[in-house]
């Protein structure tokens, strides 16, 4: 097997832009390819750089209605909204190009996952992809095309058996779950804020899948300002023994830097360096459960000068397996254009400084903790139905 890894990116996948003022800025995906570029991440020769072209109806048909790709690009080259399939909303408006830029972000993904399953590189990473909210006939949260969906669907129809998708971004990967309600041989796993506090309302533990596929979405809804340490705690105590359990031959894993306490959208209160020890955790459990087959996604993320850049910079480093050390100090070089850009100074280090102290699920159950609470509802109501035993180890 090949130790390549490929990063999806090429300057044309930043025009998938929703315009000035939108949370939804490309620059975060600009700025995070010119930080890794600074660091030496993407010259290594063991790193490809590919680029995307529009994928074909027939590829995006995969997840999505015909009728809905032609309404997006009636949308897309004539400016007329279709409110009823989520285009021209506040959160999705159109914009001229809109179904190019969305079908170039499914093709990033849908090539790599094939690229990685077929032996030509170990891990691909698109930074661009991770639209989960996208419905089968419906744009939502910012999402026009759901890439991990179409992604996941090509890895079926190439002959995979078990797919897994680990989603951890702040909003429940609600598009993903919903492509594969009824489908036992995918696994999908949220690890999200509470639908009582967050859009889109959805993700709740009970939600375990649909008829002949129960125990095949997993949903763990935390309450609102839920810490490193409870976020750590969380996702210890369910993602690597659902994983271990459904044993899948392939691992997309979804990595929204939303859940950040910076973030101006969601209410989680993570740093910088939870969502790199989350990402190694994740790499480890490609290597672990599924031979290394990994493709990992961005997402949401919204602080786009002072987390996302940093985040998915660490994110490229651990799936290129060249970890940077969180003591490093941002080159100056890039923070000089930063300021150029953006006209203002970003932060100087590659770590929020957080000591990371979190107590492992089996250290014991504490009735009085939220968290603790969360977690127990989603092990209560999925690990019986994939043969786990819910209680504390």
């Amino acid at each position: 097997m090949s130790q390549r890894v490929r990063v999806v990116w090429t300057p044309e996948l930043l025009d998938y832009d929703f315009g000035p003022g939108h949370p939804m800025a490309p620059l975060r995906l600009d700025l995070t390819i010119r930080l890794a570029r600074a660091l030496g991440l993407l010259q290594h020769p063991d790193v490809e750089v590919v680029g995307a072209e529009p994928a074909a109806d027939r590829v995006l048909e995969l997840a999505h209605e015909p009728e809905y790709v032609a309404a997006v690009r009636r949308a897309s080259s004539e400016g007329i909204g279709d409110p009823a399939r989520g285009l021209g909303t506040e959160d999705d408006p159109v914009f001229p190009g809109m179904h190019e830029a969305a079908a170039r972000v499914v093709t990033g993904s849908r090539d790599a996952a094939l690229a990685v399953w077929r032996g030509e590189v170990a891990h691909a990473v698109n930074l661009t992809g991770g639209m989960h909210h996208a419905m089968p006939g419906a744009a939502s949260g910012f999402c026009v095309y759901n890439d991990a969906a179409v992604a996941i669907r090509a890895l079926l129809a190439e002959g995979a058996q078990r797919v897994a998708y680990v989603d951890i971004d702040a909003h429940h990967g609600d598009g993903v779950q919903a492509a594969f309600w009824d489908d036992p041989r995918v696994l999908t796993v949220s690890v999200h804020e509470s639908g009582r506090t967050l859009f889109p309302g959805t993700g709740d533990p009970v939600d375990i899948g649909g008829a002949g596929a129960h125990g095949t979405a997993v949903n763990v809804a935390l309450p609102s300002h839920t810490g490193d340490a409870g976020w750590l705690r969380a996702v210890d105590a369910v993602v690597p023994e659902v994983l271990r359990e459904f044993r899948p031959q392939f691992l997309v894993s979804q990595h929204g830097c939303d859940a950040h306490v910076e973030d101006p959208i969601a209410n989680l209160d993570l740093s910088l360096d939870a969502g790199r020890l989350a990402s190694a955790w994740l790499h480890q459990l490609a290597h672990e459960v599924c031979d290394g087959r990994w493709l990992a996604l961005g997402g949401g993320g919204y602080a786009v000068v002072d987390v996302v850049p940093r985040a998915w910079t660490h994110l490229l480093a651990e799936a290129t397996h060249r970890p940077v050390d969180p003591a490093t100090r941002v080159p100056r070089s890039w923070l000089d254009q930063v300021v150029a850009l953006y006209g203002r100074e970003a932060p100087g280090s590659m770590t929020d400084g957080a000591a990371l102290r979190w107590r492992p699920w089996s250290a014991g159950f504490d009735p009085d903790e939220a968290v603790d609470r969360a977690v127990t509802a989603t092990r209560r109501a999925v690990f019986p139905a994939l043969g786990l035993d819910p209680a504390v180890e």
